[in-house]
């Protein structure tokens, strides 16, 4: 089992910028990747981003490409979501989740991720 839990979110001007955290504890966070979705309100849950398990390959939706960079840090069990240049559309609550995903066509599907984090609002205001 892995254990995720986010903080960082918030309301922000629009233009702003937040940083995500999310905390892993449990199994070997290092044996996992890492990948940010988010729900709008009203709307379906959407992937936002995700890291190989060594951190050397990132991926992004293209609604937040060069916007917003996702990291990590294996040795302080921590995944991070930095989130600049923010638009009202981006309002949502932002998830965590951790899964073992090798194939760079899978970091984008949310069933490819076995755990999951309660999530973080964020929201923009125009």
């Amino acid at each position: 089992q892995v254990q995720l839990v986010e903080s960082g979110g918030g309301l922000v001007q629009a233009g702003g910028s937040l940083r995500l955290s999310c905390a892993a504890s449990g199994r070997t966070f290092s044996n996992y990747a890492m990948g940010w979705f988010r729900q709008p309100p009203g709307k379906a849950r959407e992937f936002v981003a995700a890291i190989s398990w060594s951190g050397g390959s990132t991926y992004y939706a293209d609604s937040v490409k060069g916007r917003f960079t996702i990291s990590r840090d294996n040795a302080k069990n921590m995944a991070y979501l930095r989130l600049n240049s923010l638009k009202p559309e981006d309002t949502a609550v932002y998830y965590c989740a951790a899964g073992n995903v090798y194939y760079s066509d899978r970091y984008y599907r949310a069933h490819e991720y076995d755990y999951w984090g309660q999530g973080t609002q964020v929201t923009v205001s125009s």
